[in-house]
This record gives C-alpha cells, sequence and structure tokens, in this order.
C-alpha cells in the first residue's frame, strides 16, 4: 500500500510548487496567486524503493464559515483524514504567522504524523530561517525551496522515512480515462460527485469553481475507472484573467489525455456555439464521447422538445454518441451512464481483424463504388487496423489520392455500423502503393541492341523508300 503524503498549509506557501516537484510532473497549476488550488488533487512519485501518493490541497482558512473557502476548507480537512503523513507548509520568507499558529494547533488535534516544512528558503541561511518556526510545537522543520528545487530529495527521504520498501509491484490494469467537460457551470462537480457517491469535489453554485483537472480513481461493480473534473471551458474573448487561461489549457490537454469524454450540457440553456466548438475539439482529437443533458428536471414537455430539436440540429455531427437527459443534483437518468461509458471505451479500442474489415471494404464497393478521378477510378484492394482510441482503419489500392471526403466518410460509417462502434469516432486513411520501377531509369541499350535496331531501320527505308 503507498503512503499517501497531504500537503496543508495557507495559501500561497507553495503547496502546488512542491506537489509538481514531489511528481515530477507539471499537474498542478502554479501561479502568484492565493487560492488558486480548490479541490484535492492526487499524484504520484517515488523515491528509491518506496512510492508514495501526493496529495495537493487547497488553502486552509478555518476561521471561515460559509463560502468557497469553507467549502476549501472541508476538502482539507478530509485530505487530513485520508493522509498517512501530512506536510505543513509554511512561508519562510514571512515567518510564523497568526494563520499557521491555528493552522498547527488543528494539525496537532488531528493526531496524524506531521512534517513542518519551511519553504521559499533559497540563498537563507537554514538555521536562521527555521528557527522561529519551533514555536509551532510540531518538531525540526526542514528547509527547502521548491520552486529552485533545493533539498527536495531530502524532504522525501524524510517523508518517507517510517514507511517501509515497496513490494515488486504487479502492473496495473489498464482502464478507462473519463474527462467531464463542458462550459462553466453546467453540473460537471456535481455529476462527478453523483457518480463517486461523495462530495470529492466542490460544487458550487458560482461559475469557474473548478480550477485544474482533478483526477480520481474509483470502482464500480469490480471494474476500475479514473474521473477527471475539469474547469469549465469559456468562449476566447471572455476569458480574461491568467488562471483562466492556464485552466482552459489543462482542460484541452485533459481531453487529449482521457479515453472517454462525458460532454455535459445545460438543459435549461440553448445550445451555443461554445457547446459545438467543445463538442468540435473532442471530435478533432478522436476521444470517445458520451453526451449527457443535465438539469433535466423541472423542465415541461415544450422545453424538452425544444432542447431535443437544439441537438438534432447542432450536435448532428456526433450522431456515433449516446445521450442521456439526467439531473447530476437528484441523481436521476444515471443508472446506464456508465454501461455507455463501458461501451464507447470497448469501441475505441476494439481490435478489428484484417479479414472482415477486407470483406467489410469489399461488401461497402459493391454496393457503392467511388467515384472516378479523371480516366480512371479509384481501386481498393484491402483493409487493416492502423491504431486505436480513435480506431484507425488504413485502405490499401491504388489512385486512391483522387477518393473525395463524402465517400471517406461513407466508409467511416459502413465500418463503424459492421463492427457496431458504438460512441467512438472512427477514421479512414488511404495507402497508395508505391511503384518499384517509377523511380529508376531505363538502362543504355547494349551493343547488340543498337546494331538490331540499325538494321531494323535499314530494311524499313528499303521497304518503304
Amino acid at each position: 500500500m503507498k503512503p499517501t503524503l497531504v500537503l496543508v498549509g495557507r495559501p500561497n506557501v507553495g503547496k502546488s510548487t512542491l506537489f509538481n516537484r514531489l511528481t515530477r510532473t507539471r499537474d498542478a497549476i502554479v501561479a502568484d496567486i492565493p487560492g488558486l488550488t480548490r479541490d484535492r488533487h492526487y499524484g504520484q512519485g517515488r523515491v528509491g524503493n518506496k512510492p508514495y501518493l501526493v496529495m495537493d490541497t487547497g488553502g486552509l482558512e478555518p476561521v471561515i464559515k460559509e463560502g468557497i473557502l469553507h467549502a476549501m476548507a472541508k476538502q482539507t480537512l478530509q485530505a487530513i483524514d485520508e493522509a498517512d503523513k501530512v506536510m505543513f507548509i509554511v512561508d519562510g520568507r514571512q515567518g510564523v504567522t497568526a494563520h499557521d499558529k491555528i493552522i498547527a494547533e488543528q494539525l496537532r488535534k488531528s493526531g496524524q504524523k506531521i512534517l513542518l516544512v519551511v519553504n521559499k528558503t533559497e540563498g537563507m541561511a537554514t538555521a536562521v530561517v527555521t528557527a522561529e518556526f519551533y514555536e509551532l510545537g510540531l518538531g525540526d522543520p526542514c528547509a527547502i525551496s521548491a520552486m529552485h528545487g533545493d533539498n527536495i530529495q531530502e524532504l522525501a527521504d524524510l517523508a518517507l522515512v517510517d514507511f517501509p520498501d515497496a513490494e515488486e509491484e504487479t502492473p496495473e490494469s489498464k482502464h478507462p480515462k473519463i474527462a467531464i467537460v463542458g462550459r462553466p457551470n453546467v453540473g460537471k462537480s456535481t455529476l462527478v460527485n453523483t457518480l463517486l457517491g461523495e462530495e470529492r469535489v466542490i460544487a458550487f453554485d458560482q461559475p469557474g469553481t473548478t480550477r485544474d483537472s482533478i483526477y480520481i480513481d474509483f470502482t464500480h461493480k469490480d471494474k476500475q475507472y479514473t474521473l477527471i473534473d475539469t474547469a469549465g471551458l469559456r468562449r476566447r474573448g471572455q476569458v480574461h484573467e491568467t488562471v483562466e487561461k492556464f485552466s482552459v489549457i489543462k482542460t484541452l490537454q485533459t481531453i487529449e489525455d482521457a479515453n472517454v469524454v462525458v460532454l455535459v450540457l445545460d438543459a435549461r440553456n440553448e445550445i451555443s456555439d461554445q457547446d459545438t466548438h467543445i463538442a468540435g475539439f473532442i471530435l478533432e482529437t478522436g476521444r470517445a464521447l458520451v453526451i449527457v443533458v443535465n438539469k433535466w428536471d423541472g423542465l415541461d414537455d415544450y422545453q424538452r422538445d425544444t432542447i431535443k430539436r437544439e441537438l438534432n440540429r447542432k450536435l448532428a455531427f456526433l450522431s456515433f454518441a449516446q445521450l442521456h437527459y439526467i439531473s447530476a443534483l437528484h441523481g436521476t437518468g444515471m443508472k446506464n451512464l456508465l454501461p455507455s461509458i463501458d461501451t464507447a471505451y470497448a469501441a475505441a479500442m476494439a481490435h478489428l481483424p484484417t479479414p472482415k474489415l477486407t470483406r467489410a471494404l469489399i461488401a461497402a464497393v459493391e454496393k457503392h463504388p467511388p467515384p472516378r478521378g479523371g480516366m480512371s477510378r479509384p481501386k481498393m484492394r484491402y483493409a487493416h487496423q492502423g491504431g486505436s482510441n480513435p480506431p484507425l482503419i488504413i485502405v490499401h489500392g491504388s489512385m486512391l489520392q483522387h477518393v473525395p471526403e463524402t465517400y471517406r466518410r461513407y466508409l467511416e460509417n459502413t465500418f463503424r455500423e459492421t463492427f457496431e462502434l458504438k460512441g467512438t469516432p472512427l477514421r479512414v486513411d488511404f495507402k497508395v502503393g508505391h511503384n518499384p520501377y517509377a523511380d529508376k531509369k531505363p538502362a543504355p541499350p547494349t551493343e547488340d541492341e543498337q546494331r538490331r535496331a540499325h538494321n531494323r531501320r535499314r530494311r524499313n527505308r528499303k521497304k518503304y523508300g
């Protein structure tokens, strides 16, 4: 079992920077803005034979009893309960603050193992900068600089000294990574919490609550999944703050990293251009897709018919995706959501045998041959699978550079129907056979060939004058 190290402290002391150092990633958004991290954020690291989990948390504000800061504090307190060791981060340049003392007192009451970490100590004498932090009563402070990487190795060794080396790990089975995406305030975090059955991420009636992409592993009916809650995607002209720009980039990267994307739409607002832009990006990346229309409860028949017509008109290019009408807040319509995700994942990862693909190709060409390209018609000989997530089918033949885009789409739909690939886009590429003699220059004639050609010309002159 991997030990869990939880990073705790007041806002803007460098928890997310340290998280990135300990996981050797850039998964956590880092900026010189207090309160940037809001939800619990997990990552993995290793020191020698000791793997570990690291959990980044939002800034702890224990004295605030309402609003989003209170919700952040609740998330942090839950993280402390899950910890094997708590790393309490303080700012070496600001010294001990009243806020640090309140947090230290709360940590002592938790009964967890505490490691006091003094950050931002680059260029400072260790003995001097750590001296005043002894008054917190949490043992010997460890001075580091997360930004510059000073003493990070020593900190990791100190954090894991109480834990034994891990046994040989078995390779982890592959399981679907599911990204929950959509515009701000459509109910993505509420949907994540409903799927998990707990208040795992902050769900607040305020656009832009989620800022980072939060990866959460969970098991349902003995099946392993990874849910990814993402920041809402606004239109480019409405993204002003630097933090929002980082959030948009992280969300787009998360879509590319996922196996299945759940696109969440708001039933109480019309399908906007931004919804279609997000859908277009998902299709461009080739990710399997499930569409969820949230906030379906409380709508009358006319409103429901209107949103269905909007879906058919504006998102017709996503006809391969399964559609669900739900209320994430009340948990209605959720029964078949995970089975649809399983179906989409299986389709995206499907293995398509070459003989069956070739037979499907021949049947499609016999039913509807490709149009002529110039003086000849393209000839398609056989097909094989070139990749998955999304499935890629490569068709071999001649004159295939003249195949129009409409015929490519016809083949894509034919393959999808033949192999019952629900919930995933499918791509068809054409590969023209190379003529081995195309680049070869003819060999110069031999003396015998030259003599025979000369004699042939002489006979022709005598015969025809």
